[in-house]
Formats: C-alpha cells, structure tokens, sequence
C-alpha cells in the first residue's frame, strides 16, 4: 500500500506541476460550458415560444422537463469531449517512462506491477473526476433558475466516474505497447472510437451478433444512469472492463520484465 500511494502522488504532482492538467481541464471546461450555455439557450427559446402559444391557446402552458431537454443532452454531448481528452490524459502514463528509460528502474525495484498500475490508474482517474466535479457548477446553475431533479444528476456523475474509468483503463493498455505519445493517443482514441460506435454493426447482424456487440457498446451502458437509474448490470460492465484492461496492461509489463 505504501508504495502505491509514492506512485499515486508522483503521478498526480507530475499532472498539477506541468500545464498539462491545467490546459486539458481548460479546453473541457471551455468546451463544455459553451455546449451548455447553447443547450440552455435553446430551452429557453422553447419555453418563450410555447408561452406565446398558449396565450392564444386554451388550457395551461404544456410543462418542459428541464433534467430530459438540458441536463440529458448536456451529459450527452460530454460522453465524446471525455472521448477526445481522456486519451491526451493517458498518453504519458507508461509510454513516457519507456522513452525516459525510467520503466526498467520501475520494473526492477521492489515495487509489484500491480502497485506501479494502480498508482498511476488512481492518480489519473482522481485528475478526472476533479475536471468532471467542475461541472457542477452547471447543475448549480439550474438549481439557481430553475428546479432540476437532482436524482439523475447524481446519478449520471456515478456513471461519468465507471465511464472515466473505463476510458482510463483502455489509454493505459494503449500507453503500455509503446514508447510514442503520439501514437498512445491515436491507438487509445481509435479503441475507444471503435466501442463507441460499436453497437452502431448491430443493426446488421444476426440477433445474438447483434445483442453481443449491443452490450459491448460503452456509451449504451450510461444512458440509464443518465435517467436516474442505476442497473447493477452497467455497474458490472464497466468495473469488469477496467479490470480487463488493467489485468492486460499488468501483462504488457510483465512480459517485458521477462524479456529483461
């Protein structure tokens, strides 16, 4: 435990020391509130047209769902920012210390390959969600203004911390197969990209084909927490991914360790 946590704070003092975290978590932030603040524009041109309706209309104003046409969309549109950032985040972990030389001092002190990818796992899964805990400030927005239904909300920031995870554990995999950042961010944004749209072959495959590649779909696992529900079976799916990928990670270095 104690050397995971030396691993755990270097890792995120190498984050917060460089303008790395500071300007991913600018462009997200940038991104993100622009895409809110024109979702919320739009609710608001809707309800001004419906309240002109209804004045020339009998009976009550027909009542808009603040969390289905703000809050939803909003979390909808940051699945495929996280898509395009988490990559960038994980692209140094292991491939910077291959290039450093540093990964053979690792591999041969007295630290476990499990400690040294949990301690870099965790750091940048806390930078994450520090980023994801900003956009809180949206929802506080809404609170503000208007009456949003806290339940999906929470609920939807549960599913963003098993998400984040998932996409965490796949840039690591990607990091572990080679030295180049570069190329870390294209395999892991291409491996991402290809679970992302995954569900989309389903239409034209047979029906078991079909709920396999449904299933493994990443992004179809959030969209119940999105509505406030939370099925065991999601939270199953996506602990079971980040194991996956962290067990083959593990592997990676474990082989070059041999080769060693």
């Amino acid at each position: 435990m104690r050397n995971l946590l030396a691993i755990y704070m270097k890792e995120l003092r190498s984050y917060f020391v460089s303008p790395v975290a500071y300007v991913i978590a600018g462009v997200f932030l940038f991104l993100s509130g622009y895409l809110f603040r024109n979702i919320l524009m739009q609710f608001n041109f809707w309800c001004m047209q419906l309240s002109q309706r209804s004045q020339f209309m009998q009976g009550g104003m027909p009542n808009l769902n603040l969390n289905e046409m703000v809050v939803t969309q909003f979390f909808g549109v940051m699945d495929f920012i996280w898509l395009l950032v988490v990559p960038m985040l994980t692209m140094r972990l292991l491939a910077e210390e291959k290039k450093n030389g540093t990964m053979e001092l690792l591999m041969t002190s007295p630290i476990s390959t499990v400690e040294i990818i949990l301690g870099k796992f965790f750091a940048c899964l806390t930078l994450y969600m520090t980023i994801v805990a900003l956009t809180l400030v949206y929802c506080g927005i809404l609170e503000f203004y208007g009456d949003p239904d806290w339940g999906p909300i929470w609920s939807a920031y549960l599913g963003y911390l098993l998400l984040g995870g998932t996409f965490i554990g796949v840039g690591m995999l990607a990091s572990s197969v080679t030295e180049n950042q570069i190329v870390a961010v294209l395999l892991a944004f291409g491996a991402l990209l290809m679970l992302w749209l995954i569900d989309w072959s389903a239409s034209f495959a047979g029906p078991t084909a079909a709920k396999i590649l449904q299933y493994l779909s990443i992004v179809a696992h959030l969209q119940d927490f999105q509505r406030g529900v939370i099925d065991t079976s999601d939270v199953i799916f996506y602990l079971s991914f980040i194991f996956f990928s962290l067990f083959v990670t593990s592997r990676v270095l474990e082989s070059r360790r041999w080769r060693r």
